[in-house]
């Protein structure tokens, strides 16, 4: 009875859709502004990819690296050895959860909304699934 007073005669799917309106907004706006950083990290990643693969390439063509100990190649290749660390060291600041952040928002989101017949795309956009009829 005081339900009745409470809801507008729109009936009880007006709040509802309000409310799945304004978490769909906020998930999109939520997503929306990982992707910069996400972009960036990335970009680093790439990047310190390449150098280390290139110094790699250049390390282990190089007739020295055989006869020398491995401590001496290492030191006369600096451009693998620092690339080297600093891909090891994003790896250990996270840059791999960093790259795949939206992803695994919305995975989380999806494992939710799935208890209620919903999901939603990688932009946080809401997917609402037909209710399975029950007989």
């Amino acid at each position: 009875r005081n339900l009745a007073r409470l809801v507008p005669q729109q009936g009880v799917q007006a709040p509802t859709s309000q409310y799945l309106k304004a978490f769909e907004r906020r998930l999109t706006e939520y997503v929306s502004c990982l992707q910069p950083a996400t972009g960036r990290w990335r970009m680093i990643l790439i990047v310190v990819s390449v150098c280390t693969a290139t110094g790699a390439w250049n390390w282990l063509i190089d007739p020295d690296t055989q006869k020398v100990s491995f401590f001496s190649s290492l030191w006369n290749h600096p451009f693998f050895t620092i690339s080297c660390v600093t891909l090891i060291g994003l790896f250990f600041a996270g840059i791999h959860k960093r790259v795949v952040a939206p992803s695994i928002i919305a995975a989380r989101c999806r494992t939710v909304l799935a208890e209620y017949n919903m999901s939603c795309d990688d932009t946080g956009k809401l997917i609402l699934k037909p209710r399975p009829h029950i007989q």
